[in-house]
């Protein structure tokens, strides 16, 4: 009974190192980084303000994922990483739904209200982060932080993501499902359709992911971190074939 007891404490705790392994953040990263540059490159060629911004998003949510690797690489946070990480966490959904909001939303100020919301609610969390003592038995390796090195869920500053990332979830998440709605009946838009199926996938990984976190369930936060961006790339890889497919379906 003892020797079972045993091997069942081994084979959670074995579970646990796997998924809180540095290669999956790492891997998030490196999608982080491609899709980065991607934008980066549809911003120079189309000078769309959501390119813009998305292109931010995910340069942010690629440095957050290589901090999550390099912590779980070397066995433990340091305060001023995990500060500048859990800012940096906290932040990036709600960048990628400002690139929603420029894209869906007909006239421009209401993208520029949403982003002066977005920095000023950044700006409270950042002085919050930077100036509130921290509870360093929490900072361990491990996928055990999330937000719980700044305290218990719903106390100052932790509970101010909730107005980075539900805004965030809303907009981007929103801005999928209009799309798949309003293209879905196109033919020659049905590559636009599947991609932002995709996209809405992705952002419902990342946004239940980062609500477990919140809440200090943190089991399963880095692999969901690496499908959610995948399923982006993948959705923003598709929508890229978009005026092949349309002049494909115009020709037939």
């Amino acid at each position: 009974m003892q020797r079972s007891n045993h091997s069942l404490q081994l084979a959670a705790m074995t579970a646990t190192q796997f998924w809180s392994h540095w290669s999956w953040p790492l891997a998030t990263g490196v999608i982080g980084t491609v899709f980065t540059v991607l934008l980066i490159r549809q911003y120079l060629a189309r000078r769309g303000p959501h390119q813009l911004v998305w292109a931010i998003g995910f340069f942010i949510y690629a440095a957050a994922a290589f901090m999550e690797a390099y912590s779980e690489y070397i066995g433990g946070w340091g305060q001023t990483l995990y500060r500048i990480y859990i800012v940096m966490a906290a932040s990036l959904v709600g960048f990628l739904g400002l690139g929603a909001a420029y894209l869906i939303l007909r006239r421009a100020i209401w993208g520029r209200i949403f982003l002066i919301y977005l920095l000023a609610a950044t700006a409270v969390f950042l002085v919050g982060t930077f100036t509130h003592p921290l509870v360093e038995g929490n900072l361990a390796a491990g996928i055990t932080v999330g937000g719980k090195g700044l305290g218990a869920s719903g106390t100052f500053p932790r509970f101010m993501s909730m107005f980075l990332n539900i805004p965030g979830t809303i907009f981007l998440l929103g801005g999928a499902v209009y799309s798949i709605v309003r293209f879905a009946a196109k033919k020659e838009y049905r590559y636009r359709v599947w991609a932002n199926v995709l996209i809405a996938a992705g952002t419902v990984v990342i946004a239940a992911a980062g609500s477990r976190a919140r809440m200090g369930q943190t089991a399963g936060l880095y692999p969901a971190e690496m499908i959610g961006a995948a399923l982006l790339l993948w959705g923003f890889l598709k929508a890229s074939t978009l005026d092949k497919g349309a002049r494909a379906a115009s020709a037939s």
